[in-house]
């Protein structure tokens, strides 16, 4: 059987870099190479794509963002290939540039072509979960592993996944958006219209972001202002939400095209007053309770939500839907959806589906599999009139 190339695109502009470090890692050390030949497609901080020397092979999240505060990672420091792709189907559509010392000519310049069967995207955050890659994948006829341009980009955008949520009749926590300008502008009426909107505890969150970066819980207006600012500093569009009480975080992963399935729901137990970004990955004692202690009528609620969730957006391929749960009046409200979530064997998404039944190269598999079902299922539409 003939061996699938596939590029595992990993790294990022954004803010969850090292996230997509871990996960990148995970993906190549459990790819059966009877089957896959992985090519690392690393996009620098800096946007350029290269071809890395070697994978990441850190599949600790909490190792990588360690290394990378202390400066002592040094993925960067190997040499690599330049990637360019462009916009246009055919065979040379992903080129690889290789520079290299000539005594004669000062540097030549080696191109090859790819030849990739699928792209398989593990990049978090904006510049890659938001429909931005997926839309160039798109244009270049290429198919990849994971939800399309909308779904994408209403998953990633968080009011956005609400209003989808409201209208589909799924239950909300209540919720207002500020525009950066609005806050630059009136910072005094836009205190006073949250103050008048919510009572605290409230979230203070970037639209457009993942891993909980840039999200603050509020305990009062003193500290108000600082959220907004820290939001803003990530996002020109910043959510404020009402604060679930007495919530309790449950997650539940969906795998599928047509027909997905969701796995069953686990329970997060953060180290800190909520799940942020170092009760995920820097943390040691937050816990996550698999499958997550529910009454059966409340595992089936979150089950049919979470598919519900997965196809008002159009998703595709994957996706973890996160939800709040009332502890006290048994209410479950949607919180959010990541159409690419943490992707390590020990990342809720992956734990999730080996509670089900799934393990991880298995899932792999099916993912790769469900990305060039949906690539060969476009392939048949007409895009013209001929």
């Amino acid at each position: 059987m003939k061996k699938l190339r596939i590029g595992i695109l990993y790294g990022g502009r954004s803010s969850e870099h090292e996230v997509s470090l871990a996960s990148a890692a995970a993906i190549f050390a459990n790819l059966d190479t009877a089957r896959y030949d992985a090519i690392p497609l690393y996009i620098e901080r800096s946007g350029r794509w290269t071809i890395a020397d070697r994978p990441p092979t850190t599949e600790s999240t909490t190792e990588v963002i360690k290394q990378a505060r202390t400066k002592k990672h040094s993925h960067n420091k190997h040499r690599r290939k330049e990637i360019y792709i462009f916009s246009h189907p055919g065979d040379d559509t992903l080129l690889s540039l290789e520079h290299s010392p000539d005594n004669k000519h000062g540097e030549q310049v080696r191109i090859t072509t790819l030849g990739l069967d699928v792209i398989f995207p593990v990049l978090h955050g904006p510049y890659g979960e938001d429909g931005t890659i997926q839309g160039l994948l798109e244009l270049a006829n290429i198919p990849y592993v994971g939800a399309g341009v909308m779904a994408s980009a209403v998953g990633m955008d968080k009011t956005i996944t609400k209003v989808v949520a409201q209208a589909c009749g799924l239950p909300v926590a209540d919720y207002s958006v500020v525009r950066k300008h609005q806050w630059t502008d009136k910072p005094s009426q836009v205190l006073e219209q949250i103050v008048e909107q919510f009572d605290f505890p409230i979230f203070v969150k970037p639209a457009q972001l993942g891993s909980s970066v840039g999200v603050s819980r509020v305990m009062d207006q003193e500290h108000l202002g600082a959220a907004i600012k820290l939001a803003g500093n990530f996002d020109r569009k910043i959510l404020i939400e009402a604060a679930v009480q007495n919530a309790r975080e449950i997650e539940c992963a969906v795998l599928g095209n047509n027909k997905p399935e969701a796995s069953v729901p686990g329970e997060v137990i953060p180290a800190g007053d909520f799940y942020d970004y170092e009760s995920k990955y820097i943390a040691t004692n937050s816990q996550l309770k698999i499958p997550a202690p529910l009454s059966p009528s409340q595992t089936q609620e979150i089950r049919s939500i979470a598919i519900v969730a997965f196809r008002a957006i159009d998703a595709a391929g994957m996706a973890r839907i996160d939800f709040l749960l009332d502890d006290k009046t048994g209410k479950i409200y949607l919180n959010e959806i990541n159409t690419i979530p943490g992707f390590t064997t020990i990342s809720m998404y992956a734990k999730l589906w080996e509670a089900t039944g799934l393990d991880y190269p298995t899932l792999l598999d099916r993912l790769v599999q469900l990305g060039l079902e949906k690539h060969s299922e476009k392939q048949s539409l007409h895009t013209g009139l001929s």
